[in-house]
């Protein structure tokens, strides 16, 4: 065998070689990425839920405390606790189609439903914080009104 063909050979073998490693680490990227954004979405659904379970227990809270009849709901409190069930309803929905559809999502489903949750994260936000606000302020008062009972 010449050795011009030997050498071609070898540099023909180490070129698919090369093709073939940098084939597999751009699946493995891809892959990494994928996994990466279903780890995100199912974080992003536990942070959602977390937060509209936060605004459901904080309005039970401020709604006990300002009825005067805290065994029946106020109208606004039930309002607000059908808007809450709404969204625990939509994240379940969100949740079934990460379990059901997001396996075989392309990488632009996932990151657009990453997107949409966060977004929704993002306009819960100031309310949550409104609402931890306003618990706060309410256990001031009722702590003042107290301390002011007390004084007399």
């Amino acid at each position: 065998m010449p050795v011009t063909l030997a050498f071609g050979l070898a540099a023909m073998f180490l070129l698919l070689v090369g093709a073939g490693a940098f084939v597999l680490l751009g699946r493995r990227r891809r892959l990494d990425q994928r996994s990466d954004s279903m780890l995100r979405l199912l974080e992003l659904a536990d942070q959602l839920e977390a937060d509209l379970k936060t605004c459901r227990n904080g309005l039970k809270q401020a709604h006990a405390v300002m009825s005067l009849n805290p065994d029946q709901p106020a109208a606004g409190e039930q309002e607000a606790t059908q808007a809450i069930d709404a969204g625990l309803r939509s994240l379940l929905q969100q949740r079934l189609w990460i379990r059901d559809c997001a396996p075989d999502a392309s990488q632009q489903g996932l990151d657009e439903a990453a997107a949409d949750m966060s977004q929704t994260r993002a306009r819960l936000r100031p309310l949550v914080n409104a609402l931890e606000r306003a618990h706060h302020d309410l256990d001031d008062a009722m702590r003042e009104h107290i301390r002011r009972e007390s004084d007399v």
